[in-house]
């Protein structure tokens, strides 16, 4: 199953987008998990008396399915078919990423209501000068 946003699939991300944070629905119960997915990973490459070198590659974000043990086995039981992949939010950074993805999280409650969500965790540590969000408005 392809990701989808505002009901289309997704094949390219927005220019820009670093990341996104997601939504999968178990279609048979309804159960959710929220999270977030880089679009890119950083390797570095050691050369013996060289200095390292960064690569960027694209992550494996087209195949991603999450991160939670309990929605990978409902995912291998009932097949890929009975779940639904949805981008919520395009992320321009990894601060951006973080903040919204515990933001979904606390909006939906996801730890007080373990029979509609999988997620077990959530945190993060995020500083303002991490965030680029477009609706961030200015001081006065």
């Amino acid at each position: 199953m392809a990701w989808m946003w505002n009901d289309v699939i997704v094949n390219i991300p927005p220019e820009g987008s670093i990341g996104f944070v997601y939504r999968i629905t178990n279609t048979i119960d309804g159960r959710v998990y929220i999270g977030k997915k880089n679009l890119f990973r950083t390797q570095i490459k050691r050369k013996v008396g060289k200095r390292p070198t960064r690569i960027t590659k694209e992550s494996d974000w087209r195949e991603y399915w999450g991160s939670n043990k309990q929605l990978l086995e409902d995912i291998a039981y009932h097949g890929e078919v009975n779940f639904h992949r949805e981008v919520l939010h395009w992320c321009k950074t990894k601060g951006d990423a973080s903040y919204l993805e515990l933001k979904q999280q606390i909006l939906h409650g996801v730890l007080e209501h373990p029979t509609k969500y999988y997620n077990n965790f959530i945190g993060a540590r995020i500083h303002r000068k991490h965030l680029k969000l477009d609706f961030m408005p200015d001081e006065d």
